[in-house]
């Protein structure tokens, strides 16, 4: 275990609050992000939970109208739920009230495939996947 909080740290750079949030499950889906990330852009150097508060708190009007933010369906508060346009309940996004968020790596996919088009009107990169769990493991 040892081995692997220490690639985790080197590969995150500058998110070991993250890490010490994050549960093991968490912590591989973001090894795989930042080992992602330093093939796309060698000068990575780590996650910052500061830039995945600022996306998800952006509003870059790229996406869907009906959805310009993230805070459109899950709240300016990540320990709340959400509600999607079609009135359901989203759980909330911060570790700490939902400790099993980001811990399948195929639904962490599907959502931020489905989200990041939605707001974004594109796909997340894996600094911006990285950033933003980095951010919620901070909540």
């Amino acid at each position: 275990m040892k081995k692997t909080v220490i690639v985790v740290l080197s590969l995150l750079g500058s998110a070991p609050l993250a890490v010490a949030e994050a549960g093991p499950a968490q912590t591989a889906i973001l090894e795989k992000y930042a080992t992602e990330a330093k093939a796309a852009d060698p000068s990575f150097s780590g996650f910052s939970g500061e830039r995945g508060r600022s996306l998800f708190f952006s509003e870059p009007a790229t996406g869907k109208p009906d959805t310009p933010s993230c805070t459109s369906c899950h709240t300016k508060n990540p320990k709340e739920p959400g509600q999607t346009r079609a009135g359901k309940e989203i759980g909330p996004m911060a570790l700490s009230v939902k400790s099993d968020r980001y811990s399948d790596s195929q639904q962490t996919e599907k959502w931020f495939g489905r989200n990041c088009d939605s707001v974004l009107g594109r796909p997340c990169t894996p600094i911006e996947k990285g950033d933003f769990i980095t951010f919620m493991a901070s909540q």
